[in-house]
């Protein structure tokens, strides 16, 4: 809005009439006391009905106020009583800016302009109306002209300051940010280190990952106590963007504690703390982020800023239905929130919910165009449920002189969020060098999954084997189905059945064994980085063997980037039956081992993991022996449709060969996704408002 109060002053002045002292009245609305004014018009009206420059006093006075209907009706109607007084005229369009009626301000400022193309107020109160509008190259092309008229006016001035914060947003928003920059620059200029703008600049230099220039305008904000405070929020949360979640918290704690000494102003206070609260999320420390929140409840109960604080605990800790409450009531008080619209779109997916997802992530951009974080949400959603081919080719080698090749192709479409088709295919050639034993195996299944709810989904597989060794050719039926749950919170329960044939050398696949696996596999996770994964698995095979295999491991996340995670694995295997020349089957096997693995694929275009294991086995009663694995992978996000890696891996424990054994894989993936969006797009689309 412009602020045009001398020109109210000059115009009340320049109507004095009938002798009325209306000095005191001017002097309210010089010092912004518009209550005071609004009564002391009011008494001259009563008086003196027909004052025109108690009518257009009083109307500023109320519309200041926020009556601004009826501030319109009063300039309306001495609009209509001097239709060629151009003082009225204005503050009629002033009156529209008040009562948002920008459009109608728009056209009537466009009148009074023409008539008066030098008229100060006029193409000021034009630029603001612009702006109000967002149509900021015209409001920022005619503020400088009232600038023209008025070198150096503050007013103005203050005016092209927001219409350039305006314009630069909204370039933010469409991604030129050097075109924003270059705006807010030129605001330092007219206001060198204003905190509206460094604020803006730093905003930027967060969305596109220059920490450093993001620091120095936080930095440069603190020039009192209060802006301080701001400066060390900001500064905490571009530690957490470098991943220095400590340095983050401590930042978090040093502008809370100072907040601490303005407790008047309740506002920079409740930031303080939200700020706090975050860090405590980031370093994971749930308790204390718990204790706090309900500390905050109790002293500022029903803040909308406090429910999404809870919300946040709940995606933290997994407790998505928390989350979904809590998002729920922000947005039962305000449709148009946005931690409300984007946080309930994140809750819905983690819940399994991808519609909704979708839903409230379109609903996010219907009230912010634009959004990043909605937009790459959505985006992350498609990539998903688009239609993708993996192959993987690998070449195996043992020491007992074993050799494969292998590939294998795996597709994905799916058909709707809950519902996808997949298919496999595999062809396996092995052979021993030492006896020249060759065999080849094919495998082709297709499956349905399908997804009950964000707790319960189903996977199947049907299809045929194919395999000829060297006694031998045969096909056979191969199946899987798995049903997966998540009974409860940071717990998942997989129960499924696997049909499979022996294919890992040629000796074995000249047996025809074929193998039923009944499995059980269990996952504890916690809120304090440590997890408890356990497999069990009965398989009889169609050689009246029987064999039970126990695994499970207990590990614990020591850094969340990149993924560093150690443990402690047990491994226990007995089989029914002894046929020692035909494969290794123990009466018992017990292996222990401890193993660390680090993963980083934190959104970069290369990503890498290693893991290793160093172990002692035990076979029946001969002396136990160590054992070592490792696996390595590196790879390239070529786009998001296309990534490729290679990998190695070795292991000396005991297989289904034989004890004393060591086995070594190398080989790529390739994975593709074939469309560039998903099948059923044009019903994700509808969701769009």
């Amino acid at each position: 809005m412009n602020k045009v109060l001398f020109l109210m002053l000059f115009l009340c002045i320049s109507h004095i009439s009938m002798g009325q002292d209306m000095k005191e009245g001017f002097n309210h609305l010089e010092n912004g006391a518009y209550d005071k004014a609004k009564v002391f018009f009011q008494n001259i009206l009563q008086e003196y009905p027909d004052n025109r420059t108690a009518k257009l006093c009083y109307g500023r006075a109320i519309g200041l106020l926020g009556e601004s209907k009826k501030a319109v009706a009063i300039f309306t109607e001495l609009k209509t009583m001097y239709p060629d007084d151009y003082e009225i005229k204005l503050n009629y369009a002033e009156s529209l800016l008040w009562d948002k009626n920008f459009n109608a301000a728009e056209t009537y400022y466009e009148r009074i302009v023409k008539e008066k193309p030098n008229s100060f107020a006029a193409v000021l109160g034009y630029a603001n109306t612009l702006s109000n509008l967002k149509k900021y190259p015209s409001a920022l092309e005619t503020v400088n002209k009232a600038l023209e008229i008025q070198v150096g006016n503050n007013n103005a001035l203050v005016s092209r300051k927001y219409i350039r914060l305006g314009y630069a947003f909204t370039l933010s928003q469409n991604k030129e940010y050097d075109k924003a920059l270059t705006l807010l620059d030129q605001n330092l200029e007219d206001f060198p280190d204003d905190k509206d703008t460094l604020l803006n600049k730093a905003n930027i230099y967060l969305v596109i990952n220059q920490y450093a220039d993001a620091e120095e305008m936080y930095y440069k904000t603190a020039k009192n106590r209060k802006d301080s405070i701001i400066s060390l929020q900001g500064l905490s949360l571009v530690a957490h963007k470098m991943h220095k979640e400590k340095k983050a918290l401590d930042l978090a704690k040093e502008s809370l504690k100072k907040a601490k000494t303005l407790e008047s102003d309740n506002e920079i206070l409740l930031s303080s703390y939200e700020r706090y609260v975050q860090a405590l999320f980031w370093n994971r420390k749930f308790k204390d982020a718990k204790t706090s929140i309900d500390e905050l409840k109790n002293k500022y109960p029903g803040n909308s800023k406090l429910s999404s604080l809870q919300a946040t605990y709940g995606m933290y800790t997994s407790d998505f239905g928390m989350s979904l409450d809590q998002y729920s009531t922000i947005l039962d008080s305000d449709k148009s929130s946005f931690d409300g619209n984007l946080g309930i779109a994140n809750a819905y997916r983690a819940s399994g919910l991808d519609m909704k997802a979708y839903e409230f992530a379109f609903k996010t951009l219907s009230y912010y165009p634009k959004q990043s974080d909605a937009e790459k949400l959505i985006s992350d959603l498609k990539i998903s449920h688009t239609p993708f081919v993996e192959n993987k080719t690998a070449f195996t080698f043992d020491n007992g002189d074993n050799e494969a090749i292998s590939t294998s192709f795996n597709t994905e479409i799916p058909l709707s969020t809950k519902l996808k088709i997949k298919g496999s295919y595999s062809f396996r050639s092995t052979e021993n060098t030492r006896t020249n034993i060759k065999a080849e195996s094919q495998e082709a299944s297709i499956g349905l999954d399908y997804k009950f709810s964000g707790k319960i989904s189903l996977k199947t597989s049907l299809g045929l084997n194919n395999s000829n060794a060297e006694t031998d050719s045969y096909s056979g039926i191969i199946a899987e189905v798995t049903l997966s749950t998540k009974p409860f919170k940071l717990q998942s329960l997989d129960i499924g059945y696997k049909r499979e044939f022996q294919n890992f050398n040629a000796d074995l696949i000249d047996r025809e064994i074929v193998m039923n696996n009944y499995s059980i596999n269990y996952n504890l996770g916690t809120n304090f980085n440590l997890g408890w994964y356990t497999q069990a698995i009965y398989t009889s095979q169609s050689d009246d063997n029987s064999r039970n295999l126990l695994f499970t491991s207990l590990y614990y996340n020591v850094l969340n980037r990149p993924v560093l995670k150690v443990g402690l694995n047990y491994q226990y295997i007995s089989f029914k039956n002894q046929v020692p020349t035909i494969y290794f089957s123990p009466s018992s096997f017990n292996l222990v081992e401890i193993f660390a693995e680090i993963l980083n694929n934190q959104n970069n275009d290369w990503f890498y993991s290693l893991s290793a294991a160093l172990g002692r086995q035990f076979v029946e009663e001969d002396p136990a022996s160590t054992t070592f694995r490792a696996e390595g992978k590196i790879g390239h996000h070529f786009s998001k449709r296309f990534t490729a890696n290679f990998y190695g891996k070795y292991s000396n424990i005991a297989s289904a060969t034989a004890a004393g054994f060591e086995f070594t894989e190398i080989g790529f993936r390739l994975k593709w996704y074939f469309l560039k969006k998903p099948i059923f797009n044009k019903k994700i689309e509808k969701l769009r408002l």
